[in-house]
Parts: structure tokens; C-alpha cells; sequence
């Protein structure tokens, strides 16, 4: 993409009703516009990064065995009259009326619908375990929404919905999702702490939430600092081994963190001083057991080895994929801008061309471009007749991980600068080897 053919509405001044970084720089960077409250445009860099993350999202899901599906926004409110969720779930919830005078509903999460569509097409304890997700636009009616899409009202997210003969079969199920999210985190350049939650309207005893350790959080978190010392890494999980998923849960989960919510101030008091920890975190996910609480509400049963009806075990795991944009700039900037990991970025790099026009440093630009597409990169090129401190303000802005630098006085040395956003640290290389670089970096995430 070149900038000159783009569209990114970037803004100087930082608009008044952004109150926390994410929120300042999402808007300054041209990634959304608000529509009316808690509810925004996904311009085209910030929609990039929201596929990026949801690509990674899917990734990790499908490796895990589970199936992807996708379920409407709007869900009759028969079915949750059936749960008896419909009146308990409060004003959050956007209750409609269609032409027909039918009572329906914009989901807020979708139990009562997947636990609906196994009722129709599962039957036998021989198709089971099952796991199916979607990645939808959820809705709920914040009271006060704020802080851009980190608790905005109309929200991306990924629901994933588990069905199981057993307890101990749906519990494999929510450790196999704890092993899932470690890794999508990660690779997103996030750690995300498991941390004991309370489980709210979805129900259920076991349930853990995943934050992000970042001072405009909005839960406070308890936590022993041994557990910021842990990475899931590159392993090799058989994800259909119980002991192997349920390894990575006790050593992830073995350490003191909790929410507010949960919070224990004895068990808390029983940790070395020292490792004691209090902060602030951003919930980007939650993961759920709860057992038969849809399967007998609305009557979603299998026929047992004995030839019994037996209700199945279900669970729910969430990610908030949109939520994520602002959480990883929350946890990823500086004073210039926004720094993007690898694992997430719009564009792989940038090329920042110093004398636009210049015969010999257009072609230099454009060959870099081509080099870089022709390896499945994906670069941004600014080529427009701009000042060199407004190309370097707007690539520090949006906070593409890599720049290379292209300029009369360099290629006469037969060099491009290639500049780190992280570090800042700049080393000159011929064209070829800053090509080469970057192919070699995005070839690691």
C-alpha cells in the first residue's frame, strides 16, 4: 500500500473526549471513528489490525481441534426465556421488537443459542467431545461507555462453546482453552495472567479470567511476581493429552492472582512480602465450566453407553478480539505513539522515502516495495511530497515495528536505514539486506 492511495486520517491535535491512551492514539491514528457512544467505525488500518488478531485467534483455536461456525446478532427471546436468562440479565441487554411483534434480542453471548443447535443435531455420547466457536459483533448497553473500544458497546469477540459427557471431560476442555489463550496471547506480544474470577451472568464455579497488567485497567489485581515470570513459549502441547493440559493449568494457575472480586487478603498475607503484588488490569478474556446449568435448562441431552439420557457438560470461552486492539496499545507505546508487535501490525514495515521526486530514490522505494510484496509482505510506502519530520511523525504515530529510510545521501553509500520503533536503534544496510531482515523477523512470529 502506499500512503499517497491510503486512506489514514491521522490527526494532530489529541480530540478532547479521549481519555486514556488507546483511546487517544486509536483516534489520532486514524483507526476508528465514533459513530454514537461505545459504538464506532473500524477505519482501514485499525479494521487490519482487528483481522490480524482474529487471525491469530482462529489460528490457535483450530489448532486446538476446535470448529469455527458463525451465528447471527439478533437471537429470539424465546430461547432465553428457556434459561431463564432473558428478564435476569439486566438493562445491559438490547431487547427489540420486530414487525411481527416478536420479542427479540442483539446477543450480549450466545449459551442459549449453540446450546439450541446441539439440541437439534447431537444426540449420541459418540459425537462427543465438541467444540464449536464464532468470532461476532456482540452487544451490550453499558451505562457508561468509555474509553474507546476497551468498554465501548458494541464489541468484537470470539465465543467458544464446549460439550462434554463428563465434568471431567468439559474440564480437559476448559484447560485445553487456558493452553489456547496463553499461546494467542503471546503471540499477540501480550502476557495475560490467568487470574480466579467471579463468573457473573454466564454462571458456573470455575472460571478464570485473563488481564493484562496496564494502569488504566479496570479491575485491581492481587498477584504473587512469580507469575510474571512465566512464558508459554514454542511447545509442543498434544492438546488431547488431559495430563499435559492439565500441567501447563497448575503451573499457570498454581501462583496467587486474583481480581478484585475473588480477592482472599489471607491467602494474599500467607505470600513473601517481596513478591506481593497490587495493580491495575484489562480483562481481554474468560474462560467458563458450568456444568448442566444450559443442557438442563433447554433440554440438551445425549444417550449414554447404558443407553441413558444424560445431560451434557458445557463450558464457554471468550476472547475480546476488538478489545485487544486497545489493550495492546495500553501495553505497547510511548510518548509518539503506538508500538506495534510483529505478531499484530497493519503493516509488516514501513518505507520512508526523504526526497520525493528524486529519480534515483523513487526507484530505490519502488524496488524495495516490490522486493518486500514479492516475499508476502506486506508494506506501507510513504510517497508523499511531505517534509521528512512529518513522514517520521506519522510512521512513529501508527507504530509499524520496522522502517526503512531511503534518501539521496545513502544511496550514494549503497545504504537504506532500517530503524526499529521499539529501541529506536537504526543500522545502515545495502537494500537487499534490509529486505532480507525484515523477511528473516516476520518469519519468527
Amino acid at each position: 500500500m502506499r500512503l499517497s492511495r491510503y486512506f489514514l486520517p491521522v490527526l494532530k491535535e489529541t480530540p478532547s473526549e479521549a481519555q486514556i491512551v488507546s483511546h487517544r492514539l486509536m483516534l489520532r491514528a486514524g483507526m476508528i471513528k465514533q459513530s454514537s457512544a461505545g459504538i464506532y467505525s473500524w477505519l482501514p488500518m485499525g479494521y487490519k489490525v482487528l483481522k490480524r488478531i482474529e487471525q491469530i485467534v482462529h489460528e490457535e483455536q483450530q489448532r486446538a481441534g476446535h470448529i469455527p461456525m458463525l451465528m447471527p446478532t439478533l437471537q429470539p427471546a424465546d430461547l432465553w426465556r428457556e434459561s431463564g436468562r432473558y428478564d435476569a440479565y439486566g438493562p445491559e441487554m438490547l431487547r427489540i421488537r420486530d414487525r411481527h411483534e416478536r420479542d427479540m434480542l442483539y446477543g450480549p453471548t450466545n449459551e442459549e443459542m449453540i446450546t439450541d443447535i446441539f439440541r437439534a443435531h447431537v444426540n449420541s455420547y459418540k459425537d462427543l467431545p465438541l467444540t464449536l466457536y464464532h468470532i461476532q459483533w456482540k452487544f451490550r448497553d453499558e451505562v457508561r461507555p468509555r474509553f474507546g473500544v476497551m468498554r465501548g458497546r458494541e464489541f468484537y469477540m470470539k465465543d467458544g462453546y464446549n460439550f462434554d459427557l463428563t465434568k471431567e471431560a468439559a474440564l480437559h476442555a476448559y484447560n485445553r482453552h487456558l493452553v489456547t489463550y496463553l499461546r494467542t496471547y503471546e503471540r499477540m506480544g501480550l502476557q495475560a495472567i490467568p487470574m480466579r474470577a467471579d463468573s457473573g451472568p454466564i454462571g458456573g464455579d470455575n472460571t478464570h479470567e485473563f488481564l493484562v497488567l496496564a494502569d488504566t485497567g479496570e479491575s485491581e489485581v492481587f498477584y504473587d511476581s512469580e507469575i510474571t515470570d512465566l512464558k508459554f513459549g514454542d511447545r509442543d502441547i498434544d492438546y488431547d493429552s488431559v495430563e499435559e493440559c492439565q500441567g501447563v493449568l497448575e503451573e499457570f494457575t498454581s501462583r496467587y492472582a486474583r481480581t478484585d472480586e475473588t480477592h482472599d487478603e489471607a491467602e494474599f498475607a500467607a505470600i513473601p512480602e517481596e513478591r506481593r503484588r497490587t495493580a491495575r488490569g484489562i480483562e481481554v478474556g474468560q474462560i467458563f465450566y458450568f456444568g448442566t446449568k444450559y443442557s438442563d435448562a433447554l433440554g440438551a441431552k445425549v444417550v449414554n453407553d447404558n443407553q441413558e439420557q444424560v445431560p451434557v457438560h458445557m463450558g464457554s470461552h471468550g476472547i475480546g478480539v476488538s478489545r485487544l486492539v486497545g489493550a495492546i496499545i495500553e501495553a505497547s507505546h510511548d510518548d509518539k505513539g503506538i508500538i506495534w508487535p510483529e505478531g499484530v501490525t497493519p503493516f509488516h514495515c514501513g518505507i520512508v522515502n526523504l526526497k520525493q521526486g528524486d529519480d534515483e530514490a523513487d526507484a530505490a522505494c519502488e524496488q524495495l516495495y516490490s522486493a518486500l510484496t514479492a516475499r508476502g509482505l506486506d508494506p506501507l510506502y510513504d510517497d508523499r511530497k511531505e517534509r521528512a519530520g512529518g513522514k517520521f511523525a506519522t510512521m512513529d504515530l501508527i507504530g509499524l515495528p520496522w522502517r526503512i529510510t531511503v534518501g539521496p545521501r545513502g544511496l550514494k553509500n549503497g545504504v537504506v536505514e532500517l530503524t526499529s520503533r521499539k529501541s529506536g536503534e537504526s543500522v545502515e544496510l545495502t537494500p537487499e539486506a534490509a529486505v532480507a531482515r525484515i523477511a528473516e523477523i516476520y518469519a519468527l512470529t
